[in-house]
């Protein structure tokens, strides 16, 4: 399984280096580590939207883990609390 550290500051900047760290991963199990995230803007969470429904598809794990206090927070914010339970082992 393969790990990628999120950034602290997932925002409109951060989008295109995300989407494009994942396609490189396409394929492979993957663990994103949010443990560090201290903000996640609405095109970054599109970005792990996507790739959530994309692995399910391949039917590969991706998993988001650990969660940062902040991040959990802007997650339910967004109306997106179940993420992390939908990226975890989401395979089909």
């Amino acid at each position: 399984m393969t790990a990628v550290r999120l950034p602290a500051v997932l925002d409109i900047r951060a989008a295109g280096t995300l989407r494009e760290d994942l396609l490189a991963l396409r394929g492979s199990d993957i663990v994103l580590d949010g443990g560090e995230v201290e903000r996640i803007g609405g095109l970054c969470l599109q970005v792990l939207i996507s790739a959530k429904k994309t692995w399910a598809m391949d039917g590969k794990a991706l998993t988001l883990a650990p969660l940062s206090d902040a991040l959990t927070e802007q997650l339910a914010a967004y109306g997106c609390a179940d993420l992390n339970t939908d990226l975890v082992g989401a395979t089909g």
